[in-house]
């Protein structure tokens, strides 16, 4: 067993880490405010502990996984949280989806403390960690990500150090932009080719060698045909997401017409009940917003 890496937030992203650090023959301590996340690292093998702080004494690396900055600083310098601790890590492996901004000054403020943050945000789902497929893009101190690359490694096969603190995070607002347009003109699309006549599945795989080809066809093509949206990545959360990429593309004076009809989208989803669903779940929207429009309805 190699050495415990320490990990807080065991939601789905979080869970996936875990799987994959202990695949990679290291320790896994971690700590979450669900009881439930908790249970489940117990019994992949893990050791939960009762807060942050716990975690941080028990080892020299974290990583965070966590659904916004806010929670991310509650986590180091709450109650409880990291910087409790007698003897604080060494390194922060940071997976937030967070403020490009906010994140570089809780590297300032960490750095003074001896402990360097890695913003090392994650593009994909949770089952593209859990499968190593999904990409890590970190900013940081260099010889920070030299001292945590076993860990990325043992996380994905696509590992991107881009520059200092905050380029993590500013990478994946830039990339998510992209990846949640392609998700939802892929919705929009397969709506469209139903409407149409035509087969959503022969259409689906038509699609895919066709230029119009994105991942997302591969990632959530079926479940958005076969309805299943059992969360791997939250509608919820990408809302957040889009929020934060058009609140930096407001300060920089750049309109982003496309995700502004994006985040009307996300809201209307969530305003339906749907934000707690994989992000595949755009499609019911799409779907509600054509059959108000009146006309034929999609071939069941």
């Amino acid at each position: 067993m190699l050495d415990a890496i320490g990990l807080v937030g065991i939601g789905l992203v979080g869970t996936a880490i875990a799987e994959s650090l202990l695949a990679a023959k290291f320790g896994v301590v971690g700590f979450d405010i669900d009881s439930d996340g908790c249970k489940r690292l117990d019994e992949m093998g893990g050791k939960a502990l009762g807060s942050a702080a716990d975690v941080a004494e028990e080892t020299d690396r974290i990583v965070l996984s966590l659904p916004s900055t806010d929670i991310v600083q509650q986590v180091v310098e709450g109650p409880g949280g990291i910087l409790e601790a007698d003897s604080p890590p060494r390194y922060i492996i940071d997976t937030t989806t967070g403020d490009p901004e906010e994140t570089t000054e809780l590297a300032e403020i960490l750095l003074g403390r001896g402990i360097y943050l890695l913003d090392s945000t994650i593009s994909g789902s949770s089952k593209q960690v859990r499968d190593r497929q999904a990409v890590l893009m970190i900013g940081g101190d260099k010889q920070a990500f030299d001292a945590c690359e076993d860990v990325f490694h043992a996380l994905s096969e696509k590992v991107f150090y881009l520059g200092p603190s905050g380029f993590g995070s500013k990478a994946k607002l830039a990339s998510n932009l992209v990846l949640g347009l392609n998700r939802l003109v892929l919705a929009e699309g397969l709506v469209f080719a139903a409407r149409l006549g035509l087969d959503p599945r022969a259409f689906l795989e038509l699609l895919r060698v066709t230029p119009a080809y994105s991942a997302a066809m591969d990632s959530k093509g079926q479940k958005m045909i076969d309805a299943d949206f059992t969360a791997e990545a939250r509608i919820r959360q990408h809302h957040k997401d889009v929020s934060l990429i058009l609140k930096y593309a407001e300060s920089l004076g750049q309109e982003l017409p496309l995700s502004e009809v994006h985040r009307d989208v996300l809201d209307r989803a969530i305003a339906a009940g749907d934000g707690d669903l994989d992000n595949s779940a755009v499609i019911r929207e799409i779907q509600r917003r054509a059959r108000q429009e009146g006309g034929p309805r999609e071939s069941e």
